[in-house]
């Protein structure tokens, strides 16, 4: 549903006068769908963070078991990143930027840190094959819609944690819901397979580091998507400066670079990376 200006968005959507009242009823059906599923135990939240010592070299994100591990170059773990490519406009400003950006580069000397995430519902397909018997399709949506904003929130709520108490590299942060909401907070959590870093394939990387499947329960499928659906993962940066950006589009030149950086076949990266070619691949 989408109410027409000024009524669109919540809640000014109910004051809309062709879709308010549906807009209301569905959203009084949800929060009762919700508030069973609290009270009855219906889903289940897991989640899992991790920290590493980390620097970047170049486009890359090099990771350490520890600080020592780092000193005699010793990583456990290498993230790939895709850097803008896209020509801006002549009075813009602003870097073409790449994830790494946001880390140490190593030759400086300064300690940095990357951090790592996994959060998902479980419990969804069974509820959904009650529905099912019933022949409740109307449930079956709900229940999937409510879980999606659930892992969501999940995030958004580790994610406060780690910056003022796991991290803790802004232990004094005091935000209003509308701040979140706004992302007026030091730091980002980016998600592999989005614009700051369209590569799936990332996310093997990030189940290999942190035992993700085992630890959680949280199965990437062949096409990597993750199992159960309602999940989140990503990555956290520190960094201040850090921002979130689309990649766009990018060339062969660097999509040879970046397979080599990752050790696969172009053609691999070309099948993974396909929506963002700036280029007709073979």
């Amino acid at each position: 549903l989408r109410g027409r200006y000024p009524n669109r968005g919540f809640p000014k959507i109910f004051n809309d006068k062709i879709v308010g009242e549906e807009a209301k009823k569905v959203y009084n059906e949800a929060q009762n769908l919700l508030k069973s599923l609290i009270t009855e135990n219906k889903l289940k939240a897991k989640g899992l963070i991790g920290f590493w010592p980390a620097r970047s070299i170049k486009d890359d994100i090099y990771l350490y078991d520890t600080e020592e591990k780092l000193q005699n170059l010793e990583s456990i773990a290498k993230f790939c990143g895709l850097r803008q490519q896209v020509e801006k406009d002549s009075g813009s400003t602003d870097p073409y930027y790449c994830l790494s950006d946001f880390i140490s580069p190593l030759e400086s000397g300064v300690s940095d840190y990357l951090g790592l995430f996994a959060v998902a519902c479980f419990g969804v397909d069974e509820l959904c094959k009650e529905y099912e018997k019933q022949s409740d399709d109307y449930s079956i949506i709900m229940v999937k819609a409510l879980a999606d904003r659930l892992a969501e929130a999940f995030a958004e709520e580790l994610h406060e944690r780690v910056r003022k108490e796991f991290w803790a590299y802004c232990k004094n942060e005091q935000l209003e819901f509308s701040d979140l909401r706004k992302i007026r907070y030091d730091g980002i959590r980016p998600a592999a397979g989005y614009p700051c870093q369209p590569d799936h394939t990332e996310k093997i990387t990030m189940w290999r580091l942190a035992n993700i499947e085992e630890a959680t329960g949280i199965q990437l499928t062949e096409s990597l998507a993750m199992f159960p659906a309602s999940a989140v993962s990503g990555l956290y940066f520190s960094n201040p400066a850090s921002r979130y950006f689309a990649v766009g589009k990018i060339l062969k030149d660097q999509v040879e670079d970046y397979a080599l950086r990752k050790n696969v076949p172009v053609a691999e990266i070309e099948k993974w990376l396909g929506p963002i070619l700036g280029y007709d691949s073979e």
